[in-house]
């Protein structure tokens, strides 16, 4: 447990790692700027970000001030991690759509759920302070607080538009399923290697703070083991196809989400949550069939978890649709799970030619320029291709794995 003084000088050392990024992208000649922010969620402090392009005679700069007539973009992230994981991806948003249409900015938004990266009650105590009392980290609390961020914060500076949602991981579970439940917030969702599956609903406990005995036990020692550098390395091994695609700075910058006096009891919580329901099933697939915008699924292809087999029942199911809304499905080489941070040159350019689009479908725009398009990341090239159902194929295991998850 942290002293005060070490809070303090963790203090200290995140105002300064904000003021770092809020110029760090001026100062290096890119023009456009991520603005740190922080918004009160029923008392807890919700760490989120703002990046627009800016002109270089810009003295200042006020997010809160730009106007834009373009919808925004919200920037959801996977597990274990803060906006920090979107920000290869961010100027590829804002500034592959400066080349696109010079009339106007695009206004790029992330937020921290609560209980993880910054977003954290104040003065946790292990699942026992008064601010944590009762609270569970669960979708369904997360879903609540992005409502309410768009309803709050997004939307005010946008009067008159919906939101463009893009979320990896465990943020596409949440993006689809916000889709589903407020049709009147969203414009489109992009879904960067979705989990379909999020809340194990372990008995015994409903994950509502402070956590008994054996749950709070259990949550420790879990905790510890994956916070752990070399299983942070190893981890990232896994998810991501090429290992020089990650360095020690995001392995440190993932840790330092776990440093709180939050995270033992969160992680617990989390693990006893329950999953998002849809007419009262645990069905991700009518979730996704229910859906009433338009859908575009991005799939690293080597990613070991979320798999393109998984991508083709979701294409599946949103194929059923009758609604006349639009369903694509991009393929990435050479990525795994976190197509946003491994392959951001790629989605940046697809997610860009998507929400500038007001017809997505294939007759209408090419998200890809010819049959297969290749992007130089600094790790290797990144080729991306648009697949149909049928084009997807499924592996034995592949099979199994869909059946039962």
């Amino acid at each position: 447990i942290l002293s005060e003084e070490g809070k303090n000088q963790m203090k200290v050392l995140f105002d300064l790692f904000i003021l770092l990024s809020v110029f760090s992208c001026i100062a290096c000649g890119k023009s456009y700027v991520i603005k740190p922010k922080t918004w009160d969620y029923r008392g807890h402090g919700i760490a989120y970000e703002v990046s627009h392009p800016v002109t270089g005679d810009e003295e200042t700069v006020d997010s809160t001030a730009i106007t834009s007539e373009k919808s925004p973009i919200l920037l959801l992230n996977g597990f274990g991690v803060g906006s920090f994981h979107q920000h290869r991806l961010i100027p590829e948003l804002v500034l592959n759509d400066k080349e696109e249409s010079n009339d106007d900015n695009q206004v790029v938004y992330c937020v921290d759920y609560l209980g993880q990266g910054a977003s954290w009650p104040r003065d946790c105590d292990d699942g026992l302070s008064e601010n944590e009392k009762n609270l569970a980290y669960s979708a369904e609390i997360w879903i609540d607080q992005l409502v309410t961020f768009i309803e709050q914060v997004v939307l005010p500076q946008h009067k008159g538009h919906k939101v463009h949602v893009v979320g990896n991981s465990v943020g596409g579970h949440l993006a689809a399923h916000l889709a589903y439940q407020r049709p009147d917030l969203v414009e489109s969702i992009c879904l960067l290697n979705p989990t379909p599956v999020w809340g194990l609903n372990l008995p015994g406990w409903s994950g509502h703070l402070p956590p008994p005995k054996v749950p709070k036990a259990i949550g420790r020692f879990l905790f510890d083991k994956i916070r752990n550098l070399n299983t942070i390395e190893k981890y990232l091994e896994a998810a991501y196809a090429r290992k020089d695609a990650f360095d020690k700075n995001l392995m440190n910058q993932i840790r330092g989400c776990t440093l709180g006096n939050g995270g033992h009891a969160a992680f617990a919580s989390i693990l006893w949550s329950p999953p998002l329901k849809v007419a009262g099933e645990k069905d991700f697939q009518k979730c996704l069939a229910g859906i009433d915008c338009d859908v575009l699924l991005v799939f690293g292809k080597d990613d070991p978890w979320c798999k393109p087999a998984f991508g083709k029942t979701m294409l599946q199911a949103l194929n059923t649709r009758t609604n006349g809304k639009v369903q694509r499905y991009i393929e990435v080489e050479n990525c795994g799970h976190c197509p946003n941070h491994e392959a951001p040159q790629a989605v940046g350019s697809v997610v860009t030619k998507w929400v500038n689009s007001m017809n997505r479908h294939v007759d209408n725009i090419s998200l890809v320029q010819s049959e297969k398009e290749v992007f130089d990341e600094a790790w290797g090239a990144t080729p991306i291709s648009e697949r149909q159902e049928e084009d997807i194929e499924l592996s034995l295991l592949d099979l199994v794995a869909v059946t039962f998850v």
